[in-house]
């Protein structure tokens, strides 16, 4: 896998913002505190990615900076990059438009502002190539502007039986000749890894990772049109191997991610798929073999497992991810805890019928990647906790982060739901730019533990200069205070903080802290809010 040295990651690593006119006056008893947390820097050392702060929307890098913009989702699986022209699935009414340009615009338009601004920003790119049979060969809705469903009169499928020979191209993972600049739109044939050399020839200064296609399990349901039966095992992971070969011979150093699930019921069998019972649990086969595949092709072919999480977490009989406000707030701010913590046990389908005990999704997942493809990264390419428009959702969120941080993700990236999602992106915010001025969590996690880790979760990270940043979750419905200690990196006599509560969006610096005659804090934490501590 190659590794980039992002601008962002530079810039999450600044000078503190105390000034120096002498520490503010201490007040409060740590002992006396409701919660108590304990920071060691020279504890549980384990490098942060910078990828783990990505978004799939880009909707205001100047406040979020995300460190990866992704291109992916359904419309990308019968897109096609010679001319632009996609498919929507079942989202919109399954009909070919020009949603990425119209006829004439320059090839790979999907992906081009996106590249074009990783360029500038110095971060990186995630670009889906659809590894399917067919991609969309017209732009052509029929005349379905302003009907859509139920309607959906632009359906390709109204345009008789041949609809695949008729509106579709082919879609091959190699060309077997020369690449071109300037690929023919017209001759019923697209070639992905004349694609990959594309972007390496035009964008080859830019982190690029390649995404095989997006959530194949359900092809059946999201693209019925051109993959109208159920995907197997088998065939997966043929399509995989076969286009990241090919990816990997136009360009071996680009980062291949795959198999890109929708979620829990493809990680176990493949939503299902007709050959499970042959072969057990997918992750495993997937990862064996690719790593056979490696062994025959004499290069990786797949650089990070790539799985999306939306929990299934319900809070009175409601999915989180489906609420919005205050419902299920408390069931939003504890469902992180599924992602690594073995005493947990949430409401859902997972848990309640098909495990019987605790998720650790990460753990989890490192365990298979471990045992069955050791070397490889692991991804969340699609994740979100809902509630993006309640501080319940930034308190999520950042609790997510904090986690994938901690436990070793290698790449993430959040996608919106509904809109922006202003607490969502505030919740990124806690690690990438809680004053507005780019300052962030620092490039290693450290031991960081919480009394009451069900009320209050503390996250906490070591940098340059002895530098230390905390993120503090408070997602009880009332006041606390925390009593802070820092251990393994000097003394402290004050500390900055920045505190995200109530119905603002943004992070609002507050007063100073002092610290005792031992270093030592009391930290107010409002009622379900995220505090951001830098202690000096």
């Amino acid at each position: 896998m190659r590794v980039f040295v992002l601008t962002l990651a530079a810039s999450l690593a600044l000078a503190s913002c105390g000034d120096s006119s002498g520490p503010p006056p201490f007040t409060g008893d740590p002992d006396a505190a409701d919660v108590q947390l304990v920071v060691d820097v020279a504890m549980n050392r384990r490098a942060i990615s910078p990828l783990v702060y990505g978004i799939n929307q880009d909707v205001d890098y100047a406040s979020d900076r995300s460190a990866i913009v992704r291109s992916g989702g359904n419309r990308l699986t019968a897109y096609n990059w010679e001319n632009n022209a996609s498919n929507a699935g079942s989202d919109y009414c399954h009909q070919n438009d020009a949603t990425f340009g119209g006829p004439g615009s320059s090839p790979a338009a999907a992906f081009r502002e996106l590249l074009d601004q990783a360029r500038s920003r110095g971060t990186a790119a995630i670009v889906t190539i659809p590894i399917v049979d067919d991609v969309a060969a017209d732009h052509d809705d029929l005349g379905d502007v302003g009907q859509g469903p139920p309607a959906c009169v632009g359906d390709v499928a109204n345009s008789g039986g041949n609809y695949l020979i008729d509106r579709f191209a082919k879609n091959h993972p190699r060309k077997g000749s020369a690449f071109s600049s300037s690929p023919d739109p017209n001759d019923d044939a697209v070639y992905q890894d004349e694609l990959v050399a594309y972007l390496e020839s035009n964008w080859g200064d830019v982190p690029i990772y390649v995404s095989l296609d997006n959530e194949p399990e359900l092809w059946s349901s999201t693209h019925a049109r051109i993959h109208p039966a159920a995907v197997t095992y088998a065939e997966l992971v043929a399509r995989s191997i076969a286009f990241a070969d090919a990816a990997k011979d136009a360009w071996p150093e680009v980062p291949v991610l795959g198999f890109v699930s929708y979620g829990y019921a493809g990680y176990t069998n493949l939503q299902s798929a007709s050959d499970a019972g042959a072969h057990g649990p997918f992750i495993p086969y997937y990862l064996e073999q690719m790593e056979a595949a490696e062994a025959s092709t004499g290069h990786r072919l797949l650089d990070l497992l790539d799985v999306h999480w939306y929990p299934e977490a319900r809070g009175g009989g409601i999915r989180i991810t489906e609420t919005s406000g205050a419902t299920a707030a408390e069931e939003r701010m504890q469902a992180p805890r599924s992602l690594w913590d073995p005493a947990y046990e949430e409401d859902s389908w997972i848990v309640n019928d098909v495990l019987h005990q605790p998720i650790r999704l990460v753990p989890w997942l490192r365990e298979q990647i471990d045992a069955s493809y050791p070397g490889t990264g692991l991804a969340i390419t699609e994740w979100n906790y809902g509630g993006g428009d309640h501080i319940s959702g930034a308190i999520a969120t950042a609790d997510a982060l904090g986690v994938f941080g901690r436990e070793g993700v290698d790449l993430a990236t959040l996608w919106l739901l509904h809109g922006d999602e202003p607490f969502t992106r505030a919740g990124l915010r806690a690690f990438t730019n809680y004053d507005g001025a780019g300052h962030g969590f620092e490039s290693t996690s450290v031991s960081a533990t919480s009394s009451d880790a069900a009320r209050v979760t503390v996250y906490a990270s070591h940098g340059a200069g002895d530098r230390v940043v905390l993120v503090v979750l408070n997602k009880h419905d009332a006041p606390l205070d925390a009593g802070l200690s820092v251990a393994g990196a000097g003394s402290f006599d004050r500390a900055s903080r920045w505190v995200l509560s109530g119905s603002n969006p943004s992070f609002v610096a507050s007063s100073e802290l002092g610290a005792t005659l031992d270093h030592r804090f009391v930290v107010p934490l409002p009622a379900r809010s995220v505090t951001v501590v830098v202690p000096e």
